[in-house]
């Protein structure tokens, strides 16, 4: 059985409107997880609106839900230190008393300038493919570590340096929070068949969301990993005035193997969206 989330991307929106959002998705049993991103500043619409930090906002709406999964879909790894997000990612996963799916990824492509321009803006660098991916696995490796290890460490690798590296707490989830890594290049593929429990891949293109899946499948199975391991995460765009679209995305995931969905929710938000979404799309693809 497929299991069901939305995500509301925290720009061009107020924060009380993604709370009371995510307060009605709360009550509903069907919508069992709800994602933010993680930009800071706006990728769409107006370039100079408002966009919130995604880990301040999840922390906030963890404290106000009993039920949902949460998580960014995905965390930026080139915005924070990886023993600093480690830090992070342990407070909300304890603020949601054990909810937390942590999303990462290498960051934005160079090819999307919109995305590109909040590091020049935040003085953050902006370093090349290779070097993102590359850090991507060490950070990966590093936040297990901290999360589970209990005595402090040292860590010297390409990327990461760490001297007496230590997490307490610990996360409420044993042995750790799930891992969510995002992407489709064939590079964070690699890293994701090595050190996630789930992948998510944008849709909107099928037929390439199916040859990155059975590439993932191989690297897992060069690695000797069981690809059914790996938990297979879609986020497919919603359409208010035509779900028959949407809805025909979500079976054609399904059928590709797609076990968790996430469905994007455009602002601004209609009036009990997360009731029709359960009605018009949840319920309709449970009983296809």
């Amino acid at each position: 059985m497929p299991s069901f989330g939305i995500a509301t991307a925290p720009m061009q929106v107020h924060y009380h409107d993604i709370l009371r959002v995510w307060r009605e998705a709360d009550t509903i049993p069907e919508i069992e997880h709800a994602w933010l991103f993680d930009h800071l500043m706006p990728i769409g619409g107006d370039p100079a609106g408002p966009a919130y930090e995604g880990w301040t906002l999840l922390s906030a709406l963890a404290a106000q839900t009993r039920r949902l999964r949460l998580g960014l879909l995905v965390t930026s790894n080139r915005f924070r230190p990886p023993a600093m997000l480690a830090k992070i990612a342990t407070t909300v996963d304890i603020v949601s008393g054990g909810r937390l799916d942590f999303g990462i990824g290498a960051g934005s492509r160079p090819s999307h300038p919109l995305a590109r321009r909040e590091y020049e803006a935040h003085g953050l660098p902006f370093h090349d493919s290779a070097y993102a991916v590359g850090s991507l696995a060490e950070a990966c490796t590093v936040i297990r570590r901290l999360w589970t290890e209990p005595e402090p460490f040292d860590f010297q690798g390409e990327y990461v340096q760490l001297t007496g590296a230590f997490g307490n707490p610990k996360p409420v989830q044993r042995p750790h929070p799930p891992i969510i890594i995002g992407g489709r290049s064939a590079a964070v593929l690699r890293v994701t068949a090595e050190h996630a429990d789930l992948w998510n891949i944008p849709g909107g293109d099928i037929e390439d969301v199916v040859q990155r899946n059975a590439l993932l499948d191989r690297y897992c199975t060069e690695i000797g990993r069981d690809p059914a391991s790996v938990t297979r995460s879609i986020h497919l765009a919603v359409a208010y005035d035509q779900p028959g679209g949407t809805k025909d995305a979500i079976s054609q995931a399904i059928d590709a193997g797609f076990q968790h969905l996430v469905l994007g929710l455009p602002a601004p938000y209609p009036a009990d969206v997360a009731q029709w979404v359960a009605d018009e799309l949840i319920a309709a693809s449970i009983s296809r």
